[in-house]
Formats: C-alpha cells, sequence, structure tokens
C-alpha cells in the first residue's frame, strides 16, 4: 500500500506559484484502538484484551510523565513532551503561571534515523510510497458524502 495524493491547484492570486500544481495526502480512512488491537492480535501471541489494556495503561503513564514535566520516548516512534502557550509579562516578577499561562499542548518529534549516505530519515516514513488517489475513489467517496460527479483531474 502507499500514501495516497490528490493533486491541487494553487488559487491564491498573492502566491508567486498561483496556477502551479502540487499533491497533498489524502487519508483515506481512519484506523481505531480496536482495529490496531484486532491486526496486533494477528501478528503476535497476545489477545486483543491485552492489548487494549497495555495500550490504556500506556496512555495513562504518559500522561503522568508528561504532566511531571517528563519528556517521553516510544523507541521506534518517537517523543513527546507537553510545551505551554503563554501572554507576555512586563516584567519577570510581574510573571503569573494563572495570568500568563494561557494553555498546554503536546509536542511530537518523530524518531530519525540516519542512512549509510548520512542522510536523516523519520523511522515510520521507512519504505514510504505515494501513489495518486485513483479517481474512482474520489468518485466513491463524493457519492458517499451526497456530493456531485467531479470533473477529471490533471493526470487521469
Amino acid at each position: 500500500m502507499a500514501v495516497m495524493y490528490k493533486l491541487r491547484q494553487e488559487k491564491n492570486p498573492k502566491s508567486k506559484f498561483k496556477g502551479q500544481w502540487y499533491a497533498r495526502a489524502i487519508a483515506i480512512d481512519t484506523v481505531d484502538t480496536a482495529t490496531i488491537a484486532n491486526i496486533m492480535q494477528q501478528n503476535c501471541t497476545l489477545k486483543k484484551a491485552d492489548i487494549l489494556a497495555v495500550i490504556a495503561e500506556l496512555i495513562d503513564v504518559m500522561k503522568e510523565q508528561l504532566q511531571n514535566s517528563k519528556v517521553v520516548r516510544l523507541d521506534g516512534l518517537g517523543s513527546f513532551r507537553i510545551g505551554i502557550k503563554t501572554k507576555p509579562a512586563l516584567t519577570a516578577e510581574d510573571f503569573n503561571a494563572s495570568k500568563n499561562v494561557v494553555g498546554t499542548h503536546v509536542l511530537f518529534r518523530p524518531q530519525t534515523k540516519v542512512n549509510k549516505d548520512k542522510s536523516r530519515k523519520k523511522a515510520l516514513l521507512d519504505g514510504c510510497r505515494v501513489q495518486e488517489l485513483p479517481l474512482n475513489m474520489i468518485e466513491k467517496k463524493k457519492k458517499q458524502a451526497g456530493g456531485s460527479t467531479p470533473a477529471p483531474t490533471p493526470g487521469h
């Protein structure tokens, strides 16, 4: 399988690339935790219930560790940490967390590996291929959404 893409034309009149075409990655479906557990169950000796329990515990432990100001690194996946968004204070003495911290968010940094040629590659993208989304998949999605039949896209 491959990562699907659709061609999109730049339409912003202020862009120096107006009229040019770009590929945009398209998600064709969502895979939830239960589906992942089913797939994993087929690939190993653990049962779905065991896998779901491990995933649930992983989430709880990650939340706890992140909220203790730690980086959580999952080998082969990447690192997670918490970032904060703040409003500025005029002086350090004026800074108050309850007044100046306006939000928190999770930052993810994918694990990279160094190839033989010294280039870096994200571990999750190793072996990744891309392929244009077939026109019939676009039409099927539009029909499911109740849309009209699209005009042919370039390259079809």
